[in-house]
């Protein structure tokens, strides 16, 4: 296919936290770049997955969600989802239509005034099938009497009503010009982060309320060896003693099952056999250290209160 045929843009998906934003991601994408929990804050980095719709190429710039910032790591989150929705060609404002017109959306309505100006916007309600037809009909009147939308889709990212119908506008409004990835190119991350972040997932899961935001993985080593197999490990990074042994558990249970549940996500995604050699380590400052930010895709001055 030719430059000339080509279209190729940055599409930016802001919403709060858990409105939806991965499972549209992953669903668009069709493979899993995104981490999905029903953990708030999950995505912290600035994730991108490459959707291909006939001519055109989308790359998604997966915001984290954005809330009401007050430690380091949030401000740091919020900073970044702003910085890619400007930096879009086209951002998508995701809400859930059973909670309608929430604080935290007045919050987001009144920044896009300044950030959406001379940029296509779009209005993505998802969870449809959670409220009557009258209802999703009230909120699209008063949402788009709050902010000019281009278009509003009606959505469930999860079942997939609509997503195709959003990618296919998405695709027309793409820049006209060459592929900015290789087609079979899913996510730009590297892949040591998108390992990172599927045990992270796996952590998050097992531990529920226990620990969402005091741990970090990393990769530290990530080797191909000759037998087309991955060995790869990682370390989890806790703020306290007692937090290590929430994450190791009894007899070291929790950390083996979190290995197994991550190494089995590995080897699908990855179509090959993986070894998976988890540690974990006490590191009480990880979330005031530079360089875990920028391994995250974040910029650690956008912390500054």
């Amino acid at each position: 296919m030719t430059d000339a045929q080509t279209r190729a843009g940055f599409v930016a998906l802001i919403g709060e936290p858990n409105a939806g934003k991965s499972t549209l991601l992953n669903r668009m994408v069709g493979a899993k770049v995104s981490i999905v929990t029903h953990k708030v804050q999950t995505t912290r980095a600035r994730i991108r997955g490459v959707a291909m719709a006939g001519d055109a190429q989308i790359v998604f710039v997966d915001t984290p969600g954005l809330f009401a910032p007050r430690r380091r790591l949030d401000r740091a989150m919020v900073a970044a989802a702003w910085s890619g929705a400007a930096d879009a060609d086209v951002i998508v404002l995701m809400i859930e239509a059973h909670r309608g017109i929430t604080p935290g959306i007045e919050t987001i309505l009144e920044r896009l005034a300044e950030v959406g100006e001379g940029r296509t916007v779009a209005l993505a309600i998802n969870k449809i099938d959670r409220v009557k037809s009258e209802q999703l009909l009230e909120l699209t009147r008063q949402m788009n009497e709050r902010y000019a939308f281009a278009d509003t889709f009606m959505i469930s990212a999860e079942k997939g009503h609509g997503c195709d119908t959003l990618r296919d506008w998405l695709a027309d409004r793409m820049p006209k010009g060459p592929w900015l990835y290789p087609e079979d190119q899913i996510a730009d991350l590297p892949m040591r982060m998108i390992a990172a972040e599927i045990t992270r997932e796996k952590l998050t899961l097992r531990l529920h309320q226990e620990l969402p935001y005091q741990l970090t993985v990393e990769t530290e080593n990530w080797e191909e060896r000759k037998d087309g197999s991955a060995k790869i490990d990682q370390i989890v990074y806790v703020m306290r003693d007692g937090h290590k042994g929430i994450v190791l558990g009894n007899k070291g249970e929790t950390i083996k099952a979190v290995g197994k549940a991550a190494r089995e996500e590995l080897v699908a995604f990855l179509g090959r056999k993986v070894h998976l050699f988890l540690q974990v380590k006490v590191r009480p400052n990880w979330l005031e250290e530079s360089e875990r930010y920028s391994e995250m895709g974040l910029d650690f001055k956008d912390g500054n209160a």
